[in-house]
């Protein structure tokens, strides 16, 4: 048997249990993980602990020492990053969002490379490392600026929207800024005209190469993946797409981040797209923990402590001339002064992709080493203060628009998904839902786990995508917190219980239409929360009512007002009988600490989630009942 050392696996420990200390602790105070995982870093590094580890050989357990290993982790954080981001990405959301995106994102980034690198041209730097620093200090902060105004409730303010497209702009932007620090970093500086035309011209080839492929591929991949309902084989699919097309890149001559957004985007127009982002987003965020903390590795605080009036002055110099170029930019697109200046707090910080550009121009020695490190540190201490300055802009654009209210210019929500009635199910109930909607023209989003069935209606234009209705985080990913309504159409009573209390944790205020197969089930759906609940069994007996009263010569009118009321009474019943029971209900529902409740698998009609037998799962702790699981 092999001998285990733990050594081996120490760096490995130190950042799980970072991880579970930082994000918690994060969480709780409201402050993005990002910072903790980049102060961990820093802590525990070479410039931290490690310097005293050589003194204090104890110390040595709590320091990551082997920054290569790391440093591998990493690179896989931002590939997955950069898929995300391609993922998330779609023509509809990019046609909204244009004169914010390409307008405003563009002026932002041109004008603050231009200003930035000028000064430092100024400072008598070189102008390829003046030009890439500019760039990476241009760019601002999409891991911790979305966080902070999602947990704010402002991704949907005219504030919002306009950090947002300039974000969407500087992600598109990293790619090529990337791609070209790579070609010059492998240039000998003699030719590097003819050597950037051979690498774009292998960069064209390789990417039409991915494009062909993915598009005649990925698609038939994922469907045949999907039948199997196994989550491990979808998984598998995923990462298998990432990794492959970042390798096929990386053997081109290009980024291996660039291969992962193009793979992004390739799918981020099939129905599979939200299951994918489901999917991968937890190894995005695990592994962006270890980008961040290899970041903290490399910053030595003995040099902000040595220097602390210069690095706070030059990251208070960075914000004021990002925010002036932003709060320009904003009145001369038209918008209001209150969102220039929101927008200014918000993005005249640092951000993540400045420690990718300027640390692939430090291994390609286009940047001097004192000047890398010196733009690493006020990136770090300007992202730090992105939470307390987008409590400043959020009071403070509360002020400026006071007596500018309804002047500012509105632009239409990212992907129109606010006010949709979210279908879990689109069988022959969910698409009758769905056509009833759409004739009153009250927008849908539909879901359903059944490939088939989801390929073959995305082809007739309609809404549907793929994956587990009782995924919470594939329900926050179709926008629940902004959803009209939610109508479970599934057909097993277990997947449509794991649907309602996927739902109810996610949002208690929601509207809940569910299908019911009987009285019984009805009266438990009541209970867990639904708004209406509708028993197949009593409707079926209602119309087979009506059909024989008028077939028998009873006068249309009167029909049709006896069957609703005899509906309502049914309704009035059953939320009744569901008053009484409650006790006797919640402790049948009971359930012992460790016993699990799942849904027996997919329905025939209307599928409840890509696995069979483990589509909805909810562990419910011993004592509490399922309505408050």
């Amino acid at each position: 048997m092999t001998d285990v050392h733990a050594g081996s696996y120490k760096e490995a420990i130190i950042f799980l249990v970072t991880a579970g200390v930082v994000v918690p602790l994060f969480h709780r105070l409201r402050i993005s993980p990002v910072l903790g995982f980049i102060g961990a870093g820093a802590l525990l590094g070479p410039f931290g602990l490690g310097r005293l580890a050589t003194t204090y050989d104890w110390l040595s357990i709590f320091t990551i020492a082997n920054r290569a290993e790391i440093a591998h982790l990493a690179e896989f954080g931002v590939i997955f990053l950069m898929f995300m981001i391609g993922v998330e990405l779609s023509w509809e959301r990019l046609r909204t969002l244009r004169r914010l995106v390409f307008g405003l994102g563009s002026i932002q980034v041109l004008a603050s490379s231009l200003v930035l690198g000028a000064i430092l041209l100024a400072l008598s730097v070189p102008l390829a490392a003046a030009i890439i620093v500019g760039l990476a200090l241009a760019l601002s902060s999409t891991a911790v600026v979305l966080p902070v105004l999602a947990e704010q409730k402002r991704l949907n303010t005219p504030a919002g929207r306009a950090s947002f497209a300039v974000l969407l702009f500087q992600d598109l932007a990293v790619a090529p800024v990337l791609f070209a620090i790579a070609v010059l970093g492998r240039s000998d500086g003699a030719n590097v005209g003819g050597a950037l035309a051979i690498a774009l011209g292998q960069a064209a080839v390789a990417i039409v190469v991915i494009v062909v492929v993915g598009r005649l591929a990925l698609r038939p991949l994922f469907q045949l993946v999907a039948r199997t309902r196994s989550p491990e084989l979808f998984m598998a699919a995923c990462l298998l797409v990432i990794i492959g097309t970042a390798l096929t890149a990386a053997a081109s001559g290009l980024s291996m981040t660039l291969g992962a957004f193009v793979a992004g985007l390739l799918l981020a127009e099939t129905e599979y797209r939200r299951a994918i982002e489901a999917t991968i987003d937890p190894f995005k965020g695990l592994l962006l923990g270890v980008f961040f903390v290899s970041v903290g590795m490399n910053l030595d605080p003995a040099q902000l402590m040595s220097t602390p009036g210069t690095i706070l002055g030059l990251s208070l110099g960075l914000i004021l001339i990002k925010g002036c170029v932003i709060v320009a930019a904003a009145r001369f697109l038209k918008l209001s002064r209150a969102v220039g200046v929101e927008a200014a707090l918000l993005l005249g910080p640092g951000g993540e992709f400045a420690f990718v550009l300027i640390g692939g121009a430090l291994a390609g020695n286009l940047v001097p080493e004192e000047l890398g490190q010196a733009a690493l540190i006020v990136t770090t201490v300007t992202m730090i203060a992105i939470p307390p300055l987008a409590v400043v802009a959020k009071r403070l654009g509360k002020r400026m628009s006071r007596n500018t209210l309804g002047r500012a210019r509105a632009e239409p929500v990212p992907d129109k998904l606010q006010n949709r009635v979210i279908i879990a199910g689109y069988g022959r109930v969910g698409r009758l839902v769905g056509e009833m909607l759409a004739r009153h023209k009250i927008p849908y989003l539909a879901l359903d786990a059944d490939a088939a069935r989801v390929s073959e209606h995305r082809r007739l234009g309609n809404p549907v995508y793929f994956g587990d209705s009782a995924n919470p985080e594939l329900l926050r990913r179709c926008d629940i917190a902004n959803a009209r309504a939610l109508v479970v159409t599934l057909d097993n009573p277990r997947a449509v219980e794991a649907v309602v209390e996927a739902a109810r944790a996610e949002r208690a205020d929601i509207t809940i239409v569910a299908r019911a197969r009987d009285a019984r089930h009805a009266t438990a759906l009541y209970e867990m929360g639904v708004d209406d609940a509708v028993p197949e069994t009593i409707e079926a007996s209602l119309q087979l009512s009506e059909a024989v009263l008028v077939d028998v010569g009873v006068p249309m009118g009167l029909v049709i007002a006896s069957i609703h009321e005899r509906r309502d009474e049914y309704r009035a019943m059953l939320k009744k009988k569901e008053t009484e029971v409650r006790p006797a209900f919640r402790a049948r529902r009971t359930v012992g600490k460790g016993v699990e409740v799942r849904d027996g698998g997919a329905s025939k009609d209307d599928s409840a989630g890509p696995v069979k037998g483990v589509t909805a799962k909810a562990t419910i702790a011993k004592g509490t009942t399922a309505k408050s699981a």
